[in-house]
C-alpha cells in the first residue's frame, strides 16, 4: 500500500515538532504566529498525527519519539 505524505499543515506540524524552543512559552507563540493556530486546536492535531500512518511513514523519529512522551504521560496518570 502506497500511502501518500501528510498534507503541508501536518508536515508543518512535524517541522515544528522537530525544533527545539528555549523559554516558557517560545512554542505557543510559535504555534500562533507561523502556524495561525491556538495551541490547544495545535495539540490535538498533534495528537491525531501521531497515530496517522501517513505520519509515521513521513518522519518516524519525530512520531515514533512523540509516541513515547505522550505513553509516558498516560503511564503517569
Amino acid at each position: 500500500m502506497d500511502l501518500e505524505e501528510p498534507a503541508e499543515r501536518e508536515r508543518r506540524i512535524l517541522a515544528l515538532e522537530r525544533r527545539g524552543f528555549s523559554g516558557p512559552g517560545a512554542k505557543e507563540r510559535a504555534v500562533r504566529e507561523e502556524l495561525g493556530l491556538a495551541p490547544v486546536r495545535y495539540y490535538q492535531l498533534l495528537n491525531a498525527l501521531l497515530d496517522d500512518p501517513r505520519a509515521l511513514a513521513f518522519d518516524p523519529v519525530t512520531v515514533n519519539r512523540l509516541r513515547r512522551v505522550r505513553e509516558s504521560r498516560r503511564a503517569e496518570r
